[in-house]
């Protein structure tokens, strides 16, 4: 197949697979006539890398998926370079995850204590000015 029909093939552009092939990560074959060709093991490739983007693995973090795919392997994650890739991303998941965890419980302590002034506020009183209405 053609650059055209692997991108629809694979929900990209034409350009994305350029830059894929300039990155080692798509094979660069030409046909006689100088036009790129691709096959279903490009396809497959294509959509590893787009399944692991889509999870957040940076373009350089697919390299050894594709690798692996490439070396025979059914499926790109099966070699110890991916196996590695993926302990590292749970490592740094985790990571995000503590940190949210401590972004969500300031904002709830940040909530808490100000449902708690708000319940103190006088009835009757005057109404607290909000300078971010507009």
């Amino acid at each position: 197949m053609r650059i055209g029909e692997l991108a629809e093939r694979a929900g990209t552009t034409t350009r994305t697979l350029r830059y894929y092939e300039s990155r080692g990560l798509l094979p660069a074959r030409r046909a006689v006539n100088g036009y790129r060709t691709y096959d279903e093991s490009d396809l497959r490739l294509i959509r590893q890398i787009r399944t692991l983007q889509d999870f957040g693995f940076d373009l350089e973090e697919t390299r050894p998926f594709v690798e692996c795919l490439r070396a025979g392997h059914p499926a790109g994650d099966s070699c110890p370079a991916s196996l590695a890739v993926y302990r590292r991303k749970l490592g740094e998941l985790d990571r995000l995850i503590e940190q949210l965890r401590g972004v969500r419980a300031e904002v709830g302590a940040q909530l808490a204590r100000a449902e708690l002034e708000a319940s103190a506020e006088l009835p009757g009183g005057p109404e607290p000015r909000c300078e971010l209405g507009g």
